[in-house]
């Protein structure tokens, strides 16, 4: 499998920002050709958001070209027997208190092969903070995004995750008042792992969101939700 090749399919399709029938049916043949197994599927919907990310359209161009090519890149037949592939893990909810929030994150950092762009508010669990270091040792490129005040926090692990060269930035911009998306906290709490992947929900990775606070955090494969959690990461990333 090239993902040039399949790149090059993709810029093709979104000089005009629409994905037409014999592109749909060109985009289906080459999977058919080239894609045989879940892992060429997945480099083949990485590739995807790449392109998007370079192309930079307008953000509601971009998401619904993107849907489109997800509903040919995404689909598999499955085989019979031994050597049939998983399902797709489905979209899920997990509360706190409790560890299945806490457990949910550790296992997307597990599974990540390729790239886990963080953006939250704090890490001061050192057991998300472990999984953190143990995907970014195993090579997956892993970005974080903080709060420049929540990093000096007793117990932060910003500092640790910097230090063991994971790439990260802080909120630290200042700006006119009339800003205050400068001059606020960055508070969000999600991850994008694989460019295919998402959890998002009102969960600090902190012990006291797993023992004593009501949290929430959804795990989902949408690609509209995906594509635009992506976009958010890539524009403050660039904006810090």
């Amino acid at each position: 499998m090239n993902p040039d090749d399949l790149a090059r399919l993709l810029r093709e399709s979104l000089a005009d920002r629409k994905l037409g029938r014999a592109e749909k049916s060109g985009l289906a043949d080459w999977l058919d050709k080239n894609a045989t197994t879940d892992q060429h599927r997945g480099v083949a919907r990485h590739t995807a958001f790449e392109v998007a990310k370079a192309a930079e359209p307008a953000a509601a161009d971009l998401v619904g070209w993107l849907e489109d090519v997800m509903r040919v890149l995404a689909p598999m037949a499955v085989p019979q027997g031994a050597d049939a592939p998983r399902s797709p893990e489905p979209d899920q909810a997990f509360f706190s208190p409790g560890e299945r929030c806490l457990q949910q994150i550790v296992h997307r950092f597990g599974q990540c092969r390729r790239a886990a762009d963080v953006c939250v508010f704090t890490v001061t669990d050192d057991r998300i903070t472990r999984a953190i270091l143990d995907a970014h040792r195993r090579g997956v490129a892993v970005r974080v995004i903080s709060d420049n005040e929540k990093c000096h926090d007793p117990g932060s692990d910003i500092h640790r995750l910097r230090d063991a060269g994971v790439p990260v930035k802080l909120d630290d911009v200042r700006g006119p008042r009339s800003d205050p998306g400068i001059n606020g906290h960055m508070h969000h709490k999600f991850a994008v792992f694989d460019a295919a992947r998402l959890l998002n929900g009102s969960y600090n990775w902190t012990r006291g969101a797993a023992d004593m606070n009501y949290e929430n955090l959804v795990d989902t494969a949408d690609p509209r939700l995906v594509a635009a959690f992506a976009a958010e990461f890539d524009r403050l990333w660039n904006r810090f």
